[in-house]
């Protein structure tokens, strides 16, 4: 309750935290779906590449027309209302704004933003984790430099998990596992824009009306975004990830427990202390009744035969050893839920989530027999998919990270299932994106 009632009281003083919005798709239409019922939070501007589509999500979630009518941004803050216009830079150097929403789902450019952002000593929730996959922790230093908070998206998987863990190991329990669920089969890491709607029970026809974008939730589909997330996750939390890729064990919440525990134990983790997905499939293709596909989750350890007996004595539902005990939450709520690491970052300083280290990666991965000439890409396309990999492995291998395999072309033959090296692709070495990751390589590698 306290962030709420420090959110009344900036209300009550008219000192309303000062939002920058960039990026109005889905995942901003449902954070701007919350403004309006939410005290002491103005939106002073979103910068979108078409503001007419913007205005229509405004529109489409139930913004009055009034309060989309000013000529300029400080127009917005001295009325109240909010710009919508195409520049992002005149949003991250406004004076009035604190905190700036990275929601473009571009890894490249979201790199700009946040860098933008920092350098006008503005705060960053970045929800386009795809970036912080790939340079988070570098970003999070360079906000740390520039004295501002840098954060994770709350609604997100990656946030949520990290508050899990930190529940966790706030309360004294070390953590087991950490993660979240996914409709998963192994050929999933085959499917392209034009085979996914099979896999979500559409029709093309049926996802055209819905205005569904193919390529993102193939992205989900094909392992590429889990892999990023538990990535995200792995570099804030300084849990561990699988040395092969994950696993997908299948479980039901109540078997969460049971397959999160190491192999000497019963279960399926190479060690204590890992990042895994749960995956709501059979390995024949049965759906698992009560699943976490939506969900997130973290395994804890009863250390002592005392703390043993409590979870026996409040019947928490553990490991036949008793030891191991799950706990989720289900379902998240993607973008309704960011006001959260706005209020968070505005009023405490502090972040929901936030990359410390480089323990893992997401290296870009042939779905097909790659030839020199060709375009990859990128997340969820016909081309390549993201494998979660430790960061050793993939600075060792040369490894190409996913955010960076969109638009480059192949230099030489890559064979299916091969992880792609930056020696593999001809890469614009000119954007800042390319520049910090490379730079993450050496200060962090080292």
């Amino acid at each position: 309750m306290n962030l709420y009632s420090k959110l009344q009281q900036r209300q009550a003083a008219g000192r309303p935290v000062r939002i920058g919005l960039i990026g109005a798709g889905k995942f901003g239409s449902m954070y701007l779906a919350q403004i309006p019922r939410t005290p002491g939070v103005h939106l002073v501007g979103v910068a979108d590449l078409s503001p007419e589509s913007a205005c229509r999500n405004l529109a489409r979630v139930g913004w009055e027309p009034q309060r989309v009518q000013a000529a300029s941004l400080d127009a917005a803050v001295k009325t109240g209302t909010t710009h919508v216009g195409d520049d992002w830079q005149a949003l991250v150097s406004h004076p009035a704004i604190d905190v700036i929403v990275e929601c473009t789902g571009h890894p490249i450019a979201a790199v700009d933003h946040c860098l933008g952002a920092f350098a006008h000593g503005k705060h960053v929730v970045n929800v386009t984790v795809e970036a912080d996959a790939f340079c988070g922790p570098l970003l999070a230093r360079r906000a740390a430099q520039a004295g501002v908070v840098y954060s994770m998206a709350f609604g997100d998987q990656p946030a949520l998990i990290c508050d899990l863990v930190d529940w966790a190991r706030t309360c004294g329990f070390p953590v087991v596992a950490a993660g979240r669920g996914h409709k998963w089969l192994p050929h999933f890491c085959e499917s392209t824009p034009e085979t996914v709607w099979g896999h979500y029970g559409l029709t093309p026809e049926q996802a055209a009306r819905g205005g569904l974008n193919p390529k993102m939730f193939n992205s989900f589909l094909d392992g590429s975004k889990p892999s990023i997330e538990c990535t995200a996750v792995s570099n804030a939390t300084g849990l561990a990830v699988p040395g092969t890729g994950l696993l997908y064990p299948p479980a039901s919440v109540a078997d969460i427990p049971f397959v999160t525990r190491p192999k000497s134990e019963g279960g399926l983790l190479e060690r204590k202390g890992m990042v895994e997905v749960i995956s709501s499939l059979e390995t024949d293709g049965r759906v698992i009744p009560y699943d976490i596909r939506m969900g997130v989750w973290v395994t804890v350890e009863a250390e002592t035969d005392y703390i043993r007996n409590c979870f026996e004595e409040y019947n928490a539902h553990t490991d036949p050893s008793g030891r191991y005990f799950t706990l989720y939450k289900r379902w998240h709520l993607i973008g309704l839920e960011v006001g959260v690491s706005v209020a968070s970052v505005a009023l405490r300083g502090e972040p929901t989530g936030v990359p410390t280290a480089w323990n893992a990666d997401v290296v870009a991965t042939a779905k097909r027999d790659l030839q020199p000439g060709d375009l990859l890409d990128g997340e969820g396309g016909f081309t390549v998919w993201g494998k979660l990999q430790p960061a050793s492995a993939s600075l060792a291998m040369g490894g190409l990270p996913l955010g960076l395999a969109h638009d480059v072309r192949v230099l030489r033959p890559v064979r299916k299932g091969q992880c792609l090296s930056w020696a593999d692709v001809a890469v614009d070495t000119h954007t800042q994106a390319w520049r910090l990751r490379k730079e993450m390589e050496q200060t962090f590698g080292a």
